[in-house]
């Protein structure tokens, strides 16, 4: 049996959110510096969520709180694309 940290690698999905992010944000017109004001997070944390080359896991409550702050479901943060 393998090793169970490296069963689960999760980096992609993570990546694949903050493009989602980015994608809504841009969608709903906001700059990092207005949606991440609007959760209450700094505006490099934001920016390390959404940058491709930076694996920055993502709390539920932030979740939720980012596509209350987009307007959208949360489940569309979480459709990756194949």
């Amino acid at each position: 049996m393998g090793n169970i940290e490296n069963q689960f690698d999760n980096s992609k999905k993570f990546v694949e959110l903050g493009y989602n992010i980015a994608y809504y944000r841009k969608h709903a017109k906001l700059t990092q510096e207005e949606l991440a004001e609007r959760v209450n997070i700094s505006r490099q944390h934001l920016g390390a969520i959404e940058a491709p080359n930076i694996v920055r896991p993502v709390s539920l409550d932030l979740l939720f709180n980012l596509a209350d702050a987009l307007g959208i479901d949360a489940y569309k943060l979480l459709q990756f694309r194949d």
